[in-house]
């Protein structure tokens, strides 16, 4: 009984510390909140007061709302960007911490300005405003190139890491596509086959036209040599010996020359020709009794 006891008192005792623990918590989540929204608030307001004050008041007030309205901006940009990029960037920790350095200068400036504004003796101000300018322009130039640097430092990773990335996508792509690797593939080795075919053709054509050509040349000169010699007629011979004598027609042929040697006439044909048997010889009639019977042929 006794452990039961102690079980549920360390219990209780267990859940009120960590119930004190998230009250602390949410407490000190909720005041942060509180003190964010009044500085920003605090911080708009001044804004527009600064801004308001470079506008309605010439001369050295207005020249000093304008001087803090410079360097706020600057500063309150140059923070917003490093503690964006320090998150992603482990090496904006070194620039963070010259911004803090700066920033002390800044703080430092800006609670000076904002001495010199209710500063009664408008000669004195007037006189010290080439010194707080130039010290503005300073931290303000500052601030400026440590923020652009950590912006230009983002963004050449982030080009470095598109450049990869496009990359990445045209391997991928080809690979996707590749069927029309293959084909550029084909097409080369066939504008390569092709290319180192047409020399050799152009080089076989280039010889066959000449021996072609060389071939007519010689024919044509065969034949125009043969055309003379036929133009010119037999050479004379020169041996001394008499030529043999033609040979004698034969007799036979002498007395054919003699008889008619037209065509015989078609009636001495027929009759040289043997009579040839009918094939299908005509057969006697048959006759009927209802048919008259054939009349001779003479009348007489």
């Amino acid at each position: 009984m006794e452990a039961v006891i102690a079980v549920v008192a360390l219990l209780f005792v267990l859940f009120v510390a960590l119930g004190a623990y998230a009250t602390v918590k949410v407490v000190g989540a909720a005041k942060r909140r509180v003190d964010e929204t009044i500085t920003h608030a605090r911080r708009t307001v001044e804004d527009h007061t600064l801004r308001a004050k470079s506008f309605a008041q010439p001369g050295a007030v207005g020249e000093l709302a304008q001087l803090r309205l410079k360097l706020r901006t600057s500063m309150r940009a140059t923070q917003d960007a490093l503690h964006a990029g320090v998150g992603e960037d482990e090496s904006l920790k070194e620039s963070l911490g010259l911004f803090e350095r700066l920033s002390a200068h800044g703080h430092e400036l800006d609670a000076e300005l904002r001495r010199l504004e209710s500063e009664p003796d408008r000669t004195t101000l007037a006189g010290r405003l080439p010194d707080l300018r130039e010290r503005t322009e300073r931290i303000v130039e500052a601030a400026d190139s440590l923020r652009w640097a950590a912006r230009d430092r983002a963004r050449r990773f982030a080009d470095d890491d598109l450049d990869t990335l496009s990359a990445q996508i045209d391997v991928e792509t080809g690979a996707l596509r590749h069927w029309q690797t293959t084909e550029s593939m084909e097409t080369g080795s066939t504008g390569a086959g092709a290319a180192a075919t047409a020399p050799g053709s152009s080089t076989a054509g280039a010889a066959g036209s000449s021996a072609t050509g060389s071939s007519a040349t010689g024919s044509s000169a065969t034949g125009s040599s043969k055309a003379d010699s036929a133009a010119a007629g037999p050479a004379p011979e020169r041996s001394s010996s008499p030529p043999p004598p033609w040979p004698e027609a034969p007799a036979s042929d002498a007395a054919e020359t003699t008889e008619q040697t037209w065509p015989d006439s078609p009636q001495r044909q027929r009759a040289e020709e043997p009579t040839r048997p009918a094939i299908n010889p005509p057969g006697p009639r048959q006759t009927y009794p209802w048919q008259k019977k054939p009349r001779p042929e003479s009348t007489t």
